[in-house]
């Protein structure tokens, strides 16, 4: 473990502190992907001082199929740093049929935690999260039951995802009622998905609730990738997770424009997208995806310089503007 190559951020008000770049095993981990590939990762993370590791029930495909890989990979290798590690997962997802397979019901939400725990080998996750809000379930019963996994074990933390920022303060008010604080909250954010800013981080730091943010290269999009056409082994070829009508004109000349500004800071575009991301001290983390420890390599760089001039943000923000992205 490499604690010295990244800086360890506060979440929230908490005692916790998670690495600026966490690695988040949504979509090259599971099925179909070579287990040695992923260990490489893994490995590789751990080399840059990746301490947070980002999972959830659904993850895959097939189902469950992440949370098998980082387990077995966990009993094989890594066992032993159990205590230097924080492993997260989510629940609220379909993953069975029948009325008791999906939503945050305390029924489903106990059951698919324990489910999960089994197929990583843990006793506990570091948090689980709510992975989206439920408006069938009380918000009161959501809270008991996040209340609960924390105080019988199967959880250190609580947290929740792509909740709307009166919801999520909802939440946070019941569960410091009930002794368990809000610890985080999990939503999208990048250059062109800038919903946060609104109203949800102001929510968080009121809160005193950590930022974890997922998606902050937009799926691919704020890279080099996309720049010449789209690649046939893309996700956007594919359509898993990003659909070719994203990749508009207008979002790549933005991105060419992002392309001179970090070249100007030493950086590719994905390394200035990962920095503006984390030029808010609210944000705590971004979670990176890779298929490569090399590509994680990369985007760990982005550490190597998150500090932004006024002109440089003034020059990001006139960049969106004139492409016509500011969202």
């Amino acid at each position: 473990m490499n604690y010295e190559r990244q800086p360890y951020r506060r979440c929230g008000r908490s005692g916790l502190l998670l690495p600026a770049v966490s690695l988040g095993l949504w979509h090259n981990f599971g099925g179909g992907k070579p287990l040695d590939g992923q260990r490489a990762i893994i490995r590789k993370a751990l080399d840059l001082g990746i301490t947070h590791f980002d999972i959830a029930d659904r993850y895959g495909p097939p189902l469950g199929a992440a949370e098998s890989a980082f387990g077995q990979i966990f009993r094989q290798d890594l066992r032993g740093l159990r205590d230097e590690i924080v492993v997260t997962t989510k629940g609220s997802n379909p993953m069975w049929d029948g009325p008791y397979g999906k939503g945050n019901s305390r029924k489903h939400l106990l059951a698919t935690l324990d489910r999960s725990l089994e197929r990583l080998g843990l006793d506990f996750v570091d948090i689980f999260y709510l992975h989206r809000d439920d408006p069938e379930t009380p918000l009161e019963e959501q809270a008991a039951t996040l209340d609960h996994m924390v105080r019988t074990g199967r959880a250190l933390y609580a947290g929740v995802s792509n909740f709307s920022p009166e919801r999520t303060a909802g939440i946070a008010a019941l569960l410091r009622s009930l002794g368990t604080p809000l610890l985080v909250h999990q939503p999208p954010y990048s250059l062109l998905d800038r919903g946060i800013e609104r109203s949800l981080l102001g929510v968080l730091e009121e809160e005193g609730v950590g930022c974890v943010v997922y998606s902050p290269l937009a799926q691919g999009l704020l890279t080099d990738r996309y720049l010449d056409g789209i690649p046939e082994d893309s996700r956007a070829a594919e359509g898993r997770f990003l659909t070719a009508d994203k990749v508009t004109p207008e979002v790549l000349a933005f991105v060419r424009a992002l392309g001179e500004l970090a070249a100007a800071r030493g950086q590719s575009v994905a390394q200035l997208a990962l920095a503006w991301a984390l030029r808010d001290p609210r944000v705590t983390s971004v979670l990176v995806g890779a298929s490569s420890p090399e590509q994680l390599e990369a985007n760990v760089a982005a550490v190597d310089r998150l500090g932004f001039t006024g002109d440089e943000l003034a020059a990001v923000e006139r960049a969106a503007k004139e492409a016509g992205v500011d969202a």
